[in-house]
């Protein structure tokens, strides 16, 4: 055989192999995308899913479509739900803006401006963990719409099988005893009433609205004590008085609807027919200015003055009643001196869900009023909670603000006499394998208060009505992990740059958290269906 034949011969070998060899490569190829299709579709149907947030129930916490506002008096920034008159659909070019108020300075913008649209947020729903563990007071969760089971719902559960739900005066009562919040879930749930920081670059301009004409002050009464606003910084309050001489300035209400029930997402019309919110928080900033003084907050609620202060010395107190005449409910000495002369820590104090919470730089303090309705005095929703702040010595404020509990309410209009299940006076009671779900944006959320018919089944199987079953759990919200980004520019049509500022955990129940805090702590510093990405 010639030279030339084996060479051919070798050649040809060779490119059949090459052929062989690219062949196996698509093979594999295709053998590994089939495979990563699969975990995918796995992972998807079995362990985590994406879910998009269409409308606002759940606002604050999470949002559906919405308008992205800052206020033009004070810079405050918040948002405001937007309802597409044709369900999914985001214009591209904004929408008439409806009337809104700033939750901060009350500035009434004008109606019908056109606004940029911003997407729901977009959130990661750990599924099936409920086969493994059992649902926890205070989870988002998501699950199938008993009413229409083609339609996932998301809200947040209070009621487990076997428990007895009723609202109160805002509040979720278990078996009659009051359900506390966990401290993170807690933390999501303070709403603004109002943020010293951001004051109107024109607070005498009149508002735009012939319904709510009003003009701005300073919330805070300084005017009959020793208290001033510091010259050239308006967002400071400035005390010098002798350290045994104590001086108060008072919240003043701009309206009757600082502590009300009302939400800035919300249509503004029905905000003067919501009730009062009486567990309030204040949270400021001390700078000792001298070395001898005392700082402290006072919030009423059904007129049962109760406050939270402490002194340079180190003693921190929690009393109740008149300031002449205050009956100390815990007291604790946390070493001398609590703050140094140039030095600035934080202040807050809060009566929430029947406990009165006093923290002071790394320090905390607590005192429970006991679970009981009649243990927080007698319920009186006429009566509009009040809050000051007083002092002794020479001291600075700064970043002072004031928040208000979440309050769910138990008319479905604000406007209305229909009271929903499990409100006041109506107890609802659950059934084993029985969840009952209430949505945080609650004078807008269509949950199980109102559910007005029984629950569809397989095989013409009904559910009670008022009620998730355990079947038709999905998941448990985890993350947001696309919080209604930016565009590009206005006519893209996609908002490609994501909010990286306001990705987040969604927080829930806590493992082994009873809501106990009785005595002294120290710690280190329904309408919303989801849709399926």
């Amino acid at each position: 055989m010639s030279d030339e034949s084996t060479e051919k011969t070798v050649s040809h070998k060779s490119g059949h192999k090459h052929h062989k060899d690219r062949a196996a490569e698509i093979a594999n190829t295709f053998e590994w995308l089939i495979t990563a299709f699969i975990l995918a579709f796995v992972f998807r149907a079995f362990v985590m899913e994406a879910f998009r947030i269409p409308t606002g129930s759940m606002a604050d916490t999470l949002k559906g479509a919405h308008f992205r506002l800052r206020c033009r008096q004070c810079g405050y920034e918040y948002e405001h739900g937007y309802n597409p008159p044709k369900a999914d659909t985001i214009p591209l070019n904004g929408a008439s803006l409806d009337q809104t108020q700033c939750p901060n300075c009350g500035y009434l913008p004008l109606e019908g401006q056109i606004v940029p649209v911003a997407n729901g947020d977009r959130i990661l729903v750990l599924k099936c963990i409920y086969q493994f563990f059992e649902p926890k007071r205070w989870d988002v969760i998501v699950f199938k719409n008993p009413l229409d089971p083609q339609i996932n719902y998301i809200k947040r559960l209070v009621g487990l099988p076997k428990e007895t739900v009723e609202i109160i005066d805002g509040d979720v009562y278990i078996d009659g005893q009051i359900a506390r919040k966990p401290p993170k879930v807690q933390n999501e749930q303070w709403m603004p009433v109002y943020d010293n920081d951001y004051q109107p670059i024109r607070p005498g301009d009149q508002s735009f609205s012939q319904d709510y004409p009003r003009k701005w002050r300073q919330r805070f009464n300084t005017s009959d004590s020793k208290w001033q606003i510091a010259a050239e910084r308006p967002t400071v309050f400035k005390l010098e008085s002798e350290p045994d001489e104590t001086q108060v300035m008072e919240y003043d209400s701009l309206d009757d609807t600082d502590f009300r029930a009302t939400y800035a997402y919300d249509p503004v019309f029905e905000y003067r027919h919501l009730p009062y919110c009486s567990d309030l928080m204040v949270r400021s900033y001390v700078r000792a200015e001298g070395a001898q003084g005392r700082i402290g907050i006072s919030l009423s609620k059904y007129g049962i003055r109760y406050s939270g202060s402490v002194d340079f010395d180190g003693n921190m107190v929690i009393a109740t009643g008149p300031e002449e005449a205050e009956t100390v409910l815990i007291s604790r000495s946390i070493g001398s001196p609590a703050i140094v002369e140039g030095q600035t820590k934080l202040i807050k104090f809060a009566n929430v869900d029947h406990e009165l919470v006093l923290e002071f730089g790394q320090e905390k303090l607590i005192h429970d009023l006991g679970r009981d309705v009649e243990d927080a005095g007698e319920i009186d929703e006429n009566v509009e909670p009040g809050v000051g702040i007083f002092g002794a010595g020479k001291l600075e404020l700064l970043h002072t603000a004031v928040f208000r509990d979440i309050h769910y309410t138990r008319y479905k209009y604000a406007q209305s006499h229909q009271t929903g299940k499990a409100t006041e006076g109506r107890p609802f009671e659950l059934e084993k394998d029985q969840f009952f779900v209430l949505g945080d944006n609650s004078p807008n959320s269509q949950d199980s208060r109102w559910w007005e018919r029984p629950g569809t089944g397989n095989s013409g199987l009904q559910y009670r009505e008022g009620i998730v079953p355990r079947d038709y759990l999905v998941g448990k919200a985890l993350f947001v992990y696309w919080p209604s980004g930016f565009k590009p520019f206005d006519r893209f049509p996609f908002a490609a740059i994501p909010n990286v500022g306001k990705m987040r955990f969604i927080y829930g129940g806590a493992n082994g958290y009873n809501g106990s805090h009785d005595g002294v702590t120290t710690v280190a510093d329904g309408n919303t269906p989801v849709g399926a990405d």
